[in-house]
């Protein structure tokens, strides 16, 4: 019963890491295709 709170902040931690592995994964790709993306948006406002 001591440990409980331990593996509730050990969960907690676990998520979060989870969560900012997820943001840096996401920050790459954006940074990798984001130019290419802008292009693309380009295109078609340019067509309009």
């Amino acid at each position: 019963m001591l440990f409980a709170p331990k593996e509730k902040g050990q969960g907690l931690v676990e998520y979060a890491l989870i969560l900012v592995l997820v943001a840096i994964v996401v920050i790459v790709v954006l940074a990798l295709l984001g130019p290419a993306i802008g292009d693309i948006f380009s295109d078609i406002m340019s067509s309009l």
